[in-house]
């Protein structure tokens, strides 16, 4: 289950790959706009904004982003042409060709998703852009930590079956999947310095994030435990400094559009 308001707690830090990532996107004047994964909707509304003569979609498996998404007051924000609706996006298909689909930091959640992007780009209308974030961490301790801690003696048993979230592959595998369909593709890294505030706020960020299918798994006394570990562990590789706790984030971007 995903907690809307936990993944909020850093609301500027995860929103600014988005804005990056749409600040690319060429599209002047889309008819159809699809965000795959929009969580609780508040960039959605930005991209409403952004055309207010487009119809915008969010799509969430996360029931519980979609009804705070729903319940939201995003002002006149694409003049009442901004929806939500609970759906998968790895079998999603659009009722009709999008000019603009995006997709921010969900495809790390999506078995073999390099193998989704082709029917992606399929679907756009001529001209369509698509774009897509995701993060590119895999061999940072916060991760290292979690896959040895579900993985020990300990917990092994309890979160047997339990699938950690997936990361990003290197820029150049993305350019070269889509730039041999015919799309014209630009594709980069960036790593974010977040400085976060509060005691142990890597812990906080990824109990949003990363830890919420091992906690999900476990009955609130063993997430308790589990978590205390992780935060235990995780505090000696992020110290904090007197101005906050830095937590480098890489993230891996795609924009590419069909000709």
């Amino acid at each position: 289950m995903w907690d809307p308001a936990q993944y909020l707690h850093f609301a500027d830090e995860r929103s600014r790959p988005f804005y990056d990532l749409a600040a690319r996107i060429g599209a002047t004047a889309p008819g159809y706009v699809v965000d795959l994964g929009c969580g609780p909707g508040q960039l959605t509304a930005s991209l409403a904004a952004r055309w207010p003569q487009a119809e915008v979609l969010g799509i969430d498996s996360s029931a519980e982003m979609i009804a705070a998404a729903q319940q939201a007051d995003y002002g006149a924000a694409g003049g009442g042409q901004l929806s939500f609706v609970v759906g998968d996006v790895s079998d999603w298909e659009p009722a009709r060709s999008p000019d603009v689909i995006i997709s921010n930091a969900v495809l790390q959640w999506v078995p073999k998703h390099m193998e989704l992007l082709p029917r992606w780009a399929d679907y756009l209308a001529p001209a369509g852009w698509l774009a897509f974030q995701l993060p590119g961490n895999f061999d940072q301790p916060n991760h290292a930590v979690l896959r040895e801690l579900a993985s020990s003696a300990r917990w092994r048993e309890q979160l047997a079956g339990v699938e950690l979230n997936r990361q990003a592959g290197d820029p150049g595998q993305y350019l070269d999947l889509l730039a041999r369909l015919g799309l014209r593709v630009d594709a980069w890294e960036t790593t974010y310095l977040h400085v976060l505030q509060g005691p142990d706020p890597v812990t906080d960020w990824y109990k949003g994030t990363g830890l919420r299918p091992v906690l999900a798994a476990l009955d609130p006394a063993h997430a308790q435990e589990f978590l205390a570990e992780y935060s235990r562990q995780v505090q000696k590789h992020y110290p904090a400094a007197p101005y906050g706790t830095v937590l480098p984030f890489r993230r891996v971007f795609v924009v590419a559009q069909r000709g």
